[in-house]
């Protein structure tokens, strides 16, 4: 991520991280009536919240997916505040042995809302693990090896599993049709993000404009968290070199010495449509080429930065590597090459 980002740099103190941390917290959703945007989501979501108390039973396991930032964990949680019940949280690459799931899911009190995320992440025998206790609330366990080995079942109280991901694909079909529920969470819009950026100021006791807040949104890539950050950041500025009330100006200005661009692209963003379009002049490049040339990790640009410039129309992704598309040229203040096939 770039370093015009201090939440994420790697120079911030423990006490400084732990302080973005707790903002983080403090800014999410208590309920699904404070969550702003995924109406269609969140309509539906409470129909089943509210069968479920009525038949005094737990949720049936809930699948979230999409991109990261857009509230996958605010709604698990809101989902076990709704229910009254307690909330594990857990991550997929934290779960390495049958014996981490055993140890969470016997320690869970009826009711509970387990959740794992980055679920994809899982093992496939681990996945395999969870489906007995998702179907039955049974777990079986294997004591000893060889020859002495024996399979002793523990029963397990009901629970309610809520798995996220970034990347559905990678999940079993077995483990994905466990999930009774499944939910698709999508980009948010401009206005949406406008409103969750005025709550956020109001939270943080932020003065801010409907200007500063639709600039902010404009350049937060559609995603809830990526606003949060960005109205911290010109906060900041607005305190240092502005009047301290954020403004479209004083937004516009505080962005611009972050170096997100109009599109919301940062740095880094730029620095791969360059070597897309100067250094490769348009022609496909693989992804480990790209990630060597901008010096960043491979997973990072697939997961992080490339969905973005994808639905940007700033890249294509071919048979034969990335590309950039005629859009991008023009973002950047190029001239397209004339001999090379663009989108």
């Amino acid at each position: 991520m770039s370093e015009q980002f201090p939440d994420e740099a790697p120079i911030m103190t423990p006490g400084a991280l732990a302080q973005e941390d707790e903002l983080d917290r403090s800014l999410r959703p208590q309920t699904l009536e404070d969550f702003i945007g995924q109406q269609v989501v969140c309509d539906q979501l409470a129909v089943s919240l509210e069968a479920a108390a009525a038949r005094d039973e737990p949720l049936d396991h809930v699948l979230l997916a999409g991109p990261p930032g857009l509230g996958k964990t605010s709604l698990a949680q809101i989902i076990a505040t709704e229910l009254g019940v307690p909330f594990v949280q857990t991550a997929g690459p934290a779960l390495e042995r049958k014996g981490d799931i055993a140890a969470l899911l016997t320690a869970l009190e009826p009711g509970s809302v387990f959740f794992v995320d980055e679920i994809h992440r899982l093992s496939r025998a681990l996945e395999e693990t969870f489906y007995p206790a998702m179907e039955d609330r049974r777990l079986p366990i294997t004591i000893g090896q060889g020859a002495g080995a024996r399979v002793v079942t523990l029963e397990l109280p009901s629970f309610t599993l809520i798995g996220a991901t970034t990347r559905a694909g990678l999940l079993s079909t077995p483990l994905r049709d466990r999930f009774g529920i499944q939910y698709r969470l999508e980009n948010y819009g401009p206005e949406e993000l406008a409103a969750i950026v005025r709550r956020s100021a109001a939270i943080l006791e932020v003065s801010l404009e409907d200007g500063g807040a639709l600039a902010i949104a404009s350049r937060s890539r559609g995603t809830p968290r990526v606003a949060n950050r960005l109205l911290r950041r010109v906060r900041d500025w607005a305190e240092v070199r502005g009047t301290g009330t954020v403004t479209a100006d004083a937004a516009n200005s505080a962005l611009e010495l972050l170096e997100v661009d109009q599109l919301g692209c940062d740095r880094l963003d730029r620095e791969i449509l360059t070597v897309l379009c100067t250094t490769y002049a348009g022609r496909p490049v693989g992804l480990s080429t790209l990630a060597i040339a901008v010096g960043e990790e491979s997973d990072t640009i697939e997961e992080v930065y490339e969905p973005y410039l994808v639905q940007c129309g700033l890249i294509g992704r071919t048979a034969r590597g990335r590309m950039a598309t005629v859009r991008a040229y023009e973002h950047l203040g190029l001239e397209p090459p004339r001999d090379s096939a663009l989108f």
